[in-house]
């Protein structure tokens, strides 16, 4: 694609020009210097459902129960827990030892105003509460439970390590309004955040906690088990494009790039002191939301004729090149390759887009012309070219299309009006999910039926059907319950689904001990 022959082209100039040795340095044993795939709009983990602030919080907090790469959840901060009364009483411990980055001892109140915050922006915390007749901290070690019914996904839900995660904060923090921002970053995870060496769009530095302790036993495995530092300093630099910061990794100047576009692999391949890695093999998947408060999509029959324009290979190719061992589509609203997923409803998906046949099935359903405003983030090495895809796409179905460009912060800023196009609304932006964003549906926040997420969905049968996996009493009937899920969710479309792509990060082999799942920065070291 055209796209991708400019980067290539841009790459190899910027890749030639900054390998000269008058620009290499030897890799710091004490500091890390790391390139994440934006920039870290906001600081707080909670109020933010980007993954880059998902990666920053679980480098300045810290969670109750950590994830290993097999999606297995473990006790972090809670040395372990007790479950009486039929399953309807956990009391969980903490380990001792646990303090804030400001001294101050971790106490079981600050958990609990914690997940009480985090529960109001998280599915899965949101179903935990409703099962929840109490939550409260009888002494400063306990955190206790007294639920209405069983919920032995208790550990899975304060333990995941999809966003938002479940952080803990102190109490005066913890107990900000969640749709605000915590006015300060304190945390009790194994780095501290340097506040006065932020600079916004550009820097953000972590120091090493000296007062962090590390769980004993176990093996560090992405959030499980123990978190050993090696550096002293992280420092994250966003780059203005991905060029740019594989130039600066090939030249010593950046030691780890994040997200390292497809087209560029050929070329670091051949840098010789560069190693490649796939973290997650559950990869990204892809969406573009669209508002249902607003025409032309609070029209379902219009969502549903639009399904027809959508070529899911289309947008994977702008995103992973043509490998087909980087992509996987169709894909429908659960992640490919987990229980959950199934080839319900996939068949719209299948054979050639026919653009005549949707602009006319887009006129029988009402469509008159309305605008439609596509929020595209100009600054993301993967939501750019899906939103670039879209409007072309949108274009060819014959809707009258405004392409809005902007920085992905304001992205995530204006998609929470609800106000109509003409006052500063929106229509449609896309986004990429990890994989474990979409297991199932307690923790899948884009396809929650409560209006809760921007978009503002409703379907009464999806909530039903997710009270129902709840209960489930077999991984079968999970199953057919998930399949159901997605049956009505082509009739509903709350999105569209957009495929999976597995995304490759690189870093220099002055380093060792990368794990899987997403970048965590603990058991990194010099080689």
């Amino acid at each position: 694609m055209h796209r991708r022959s400019l980067l290539r082209a841009a790459a190899a100039t910027s890749l030639a020009g900054l390998s000269a040795p008058r620009f290499a340095r030897a890799a710091s044993a004490t500091t890390l210097r790391f390139i994440p795939v934006i920039d870290l709009a906001f600081v707080d983990p909670i109020y933010s459902t980007a993954q880059v602030s998902r990666n920053h919080g679980f480098m300045v907090f810290d969670t109750l129960y950590g994830m290993n790469s097999k999606l297995e959840v473990s006790p972090q901060m809670v040395e372990g827990h007790r479950v009486e009364d039929d399953g309807k009483r956990w009391d969980l411990t903490l380990r001792e030892g646990l303090t804030w980055h400001d001294g101050e001892k971790v106490l079981a109140r600050d958990c609990v105003a914690s997940i009480k915050r985090w529960a109001k922006r998280d599915p899965f915390g949101d179903a935990l509460m409703a099962a929840t007749d109490e939550l409260s901290a009888p002494d400063d070690r306990t955190i206790r439970f007294r639920l209405k019914r069983p919920f032995p996904f208790l550990p899975m839900a304060l333990g995941k390590a999809a966003v938002p995660a479940c952080f803990m904060m102190p109490e005066r923090l913890a107990n900000t309004d969640p749709f605000k921002v915590i006015p300060e970053v304190i945390g009790s995870g194994p780095f501290r955040f340097v506040a006065n060496e932020r600079i916004p769009g550009a820097r953000n530095v972590y120091e090493r906690f000296a007062g962090y302790k590390p769980r004993e036993g176990g093996v560090s495995d992405w959030t499980a088990g123990p978190k050993v530092v090696h550096y002293d300093r992280v420092e994250w630099t966003t780059m203005p494009d991905a060029a740019t910061g594989a130039a600066s990794l090939q030249s010593g100047e950046q030691d780890w790039q994040e997200t390292t576009p497809h087209d560029l692999l050929p070329l670091l391949r051949r840098t010789g002191n560069i190693k490649i890695d796939v973290l997650d093999p559950l990869g990204f998947t892809c969406l573009l939301r669209i508002n249902h408060l607003q025409p032309p999509f609070n029209n379902p029959a219009i969502r549903r004729a639009l399904l027809g324009a959508i070529d899911q290979s289309d947008f994977m190719s702008a995103v992973a090149g043509d490998d087909p061992a980087f992509q996987h589509t169709p894909i429908g609203f659960f992640c490919p390759g987990t229980p959950m997923a199934s080839d319900v409803g996939l068949d719209v998906f299948k054979g050639p887009r026919d653009y005549d046949k949707v602009r006319r099935d887009l006129a029988a359903a009402g469509y008159k012309g309305e605008k439609v405003v596509v929020l595209v983030p100009a600054d993301s090495l993967a939501q750019k070219p899906l939103g670039d895809v879209a409007f072309g796409m949108m274009q060819q179905a014959g809707m009258n299309v405004e392409y809005v460009g902007i920085d992905f912060g304001s992205v995530l800023t204006r998609r929470n009006r609800k106000t109509p196009v003409e006052e500063g609304g929106w229509s449609a932006f896309v986004a990429n999910w990890q994989g474990m964003d979409w297991l199932n549906p307690a923790g899948h926040l884009t396809l929650r039926g409560n209006a809760s997420y921007p978009g503002w969905s409703s379907s009464e049968r999806t909530e039903a059907l997710r009270d129902r996996w709840l209960s489930a009493a077999s991984l079968e009937e999970q199953q057919q319950i998930c399949a159901e899920i997605q049956r009505i969710s082509f009739e509903e479309v709350p999105y569209y689904p957009l495929g999976q792509y597995k995304q490759p990060t690189a870093y220099r082999s002055a380093i060792t001990g990368i794990g899987k799942g997403t970048a965590t920065f603990w058991n990194v070291r010099p080689a």
